[in-house]
Order: structure tokens, then C-alpha cells, then sequence
């Protein structure tokens, strides 16, 4: 049963699934990003990502799951956002296991997480799967291949260097930023691109005389 702070009718929904891969930050500071806008968070964390919150932040699990405005148990299939009745922006999976992917990639859906997922591509609302894992092998190419040819948004949480980020959490913001993006919101935490006043046959003209 979902659990509730504050909700309306009116407001913009967008559903956050955060599995067990590593990489639970970034589903929690989507979470806090989301608390700054009037959208509605809508959370499911699955078992495997509340132990890896544990394993990997500061964070308790209550914690995390009060930053969102609703909450939805990950066994829960009877849940809103397993109906494309309800309606909601999008979905974002952050981080996203192979396991999950492999799930959204084929159709077969054993939890709310992946259910929601599906609802969200036959709706064909964005979905951005943060997938984390490396080196892919063939079948998590082929699943990312089969999400994709089915609308889902393919975003590994690879870092902009050209924003010379001087902390961890500065690349997490512009990866999250970048991801906000896709949805067209926009929180202020992405350092835009501007291309240099000088050309670059400049710069490697300059480089070579050292």
C-alpha cells in the first residue's frame, strides 16, 4: 500500500524506481532535486536497492523514502503507476540493475519496478534507464538495444568532463541535470556547454609551441 505525504490530482507526477545496482545516489538526489519543483515524486525502491542505500550511503532507507511525496511498495502490483490510466510524466530508473533491464527489455515484469516501467513504455511516456554495469557483455547490449527499439531511454551516468567538476557530487548533479533534461526541467545544477571564444586550431597551435 502506497504511502502518501501530500498529493493532488493537479499536480505533474514523475515515477522514480531505484533497483539494486550500484549507484543509489543518484536516485536519491534525484529525490532531492524533485523536492525543489511542484512535481509529485512517485518512489519504489526494490529490496535489493535498500540494501545497497545501506551499503553504499549514509542514508537509512526511511530517509530516503521520505523524500519522496508517495511511496509504493515494490511487491505492490495493484500500485497507481502500474495502470497507464494514471498519468504521470515519465519514469526514471536510477540507477538501473541488469536485471531490470532485462525485465523492461522483455516484457516479463516481476515487481512493481519493472511493471511501472512497462506501463510507462506502452503509454509512450520517456523512460531513462541509468544502467550500471561495466564491461558489458552481449546480452546487456542486446537488452539496452530491445529497450531502446521499444522508446526507453538508454543513459549510462557517464560523467561531462568539459564541466571540470570539482567534487563527486558536482558530476552527480550534472548527470542528474542532464537526465531532468530529457523531461524538460530544469534545476539549475547543469553547467552548460558554450563553445570557447578561441578556435580550437587555436588552442592546439598554442599547445604545440610548449
Amino acid at each position: 500500500m502506497a504511502t502518501k505525504k501530500k498529493t493532488s490530482e493537479a499536480r505533474k507526477r514523475i515515477v522514480i524506481g531505484i533497483s539494486g545496482a550500484s549507484g543509489a545516489v543518484y536516485g536519491i538526489r534525484l529525490l532531492e532535486l524533485l523536492k525543489q519543483t511542484e512535481i509529485e515524486s512517485h518512489l519504489i525502491l526494490t529490496r535489493s536497492a535498500q540494501v545497497t542505500i545501506a551499503l553504499e550511503t549514509d542514508r537509512k532507507v526511511r530517509e530516503v523514502m521520505e523524500m519522496a511525496d508517495v511511496v509504493h511498495a515494490s511487491a505492490d502490483i495493484s500500485a497507481s503507476i502500474s495502470s497507464g490510466s494514471f498519468r504521470t510524466l515519465g519514469m526514471i530508473v536510477a540507477p538501473c540493475s541488469m536485471r531490470s533491464l532485462a525485465e523492461i527489455a522483455t516484457g516479463v515484469t516481476s515487481s512493481l519496478l519493472t511493471r511501472a516501467a512497462d506501463v510507462t513504455l506502452k503509454e509512450r511516456r520517456p523512460l531513462v534507464l541509468l544502467v550500471r554495469e561495466a564491461p558489458f557483455n552481449l546480452v546487456h547490449l542486446r537488452n539496452m538495444v530491445s529497450a531502446a527499439e521499444a522508446g526507453a531511454i538508454i543513459y549510462p551516468p557517464a560523467p561531462a568532463f568539459y564541466a571540470k567538476p570539482d567534487s563527486l557530487e558536482q558530476m552527480i548533479d550534472h548527470t542528474i541535470g542532464r537526465v531532468l533534461d530529457l523531461f524538460d526541467i530544469d534545476l539549475g545544477v547543469v553547467k552548460r556547454w558554450n563553445r570557447p571564444t578561441r578556435s580550437a586550431r587555436d588552442l592546439v597551435a598554442d599547445d604545440g609551441k610548449k
